[in-house]
């Protein structure tokens, strides 16, 4: 199994959905920041990573671990790689999965990275 690297690319703010459907205290995602960078053992949540991105991540990085590759019939430069997004409609927040060269190990600490 091999280790996965999962990157935040972009926090994005769906402006209009918010101004017509959320309370006004709500805020873009402040969980993560572009540029962070977690990494999983192929089965193990990083602490730091939200749990609501995982839930949609957890199953490309388990087959990305596992060897998966070509992702949307190979539209990725990447064969390795899967691009993905939490599912918060109003402020959702894209996320870089690869597959390392690096055997995964069981362990991940609370800041993502393995032992």
């Amino acid at each position: 199994m091999k280790q996965v690297k999962i990157t935040v690319l972009k926090r994005t703010w769906n402006e209009d959905l918010v101004n017509k459907y959320a309370t006004p205290d709500l805020a873009p995602c402040e969980y993560h920041k572009e540029g962070e960078v977690f990494y999983s053992n192929g089965w193990q949540k990083p602490e730091a990573l939200c749990d609501n991105a995982w839930k949609c991540m957890q199953e490309y990085v388990i087959a990305l671990a596992h060897g998966a590759e070509n992702f949307y019939d190979g539209e990725l430069l990447n064969k390795n790689a899967f691009l993905a997004s939490c599912n918060d409609g109003f402020r959702p927040v894209c996320f870089l999965i690869e597959a390392t060269e690096e055997n995964a190990d069981l362990f991940v600490d609370k800041d993502g990275l393995s032992h």
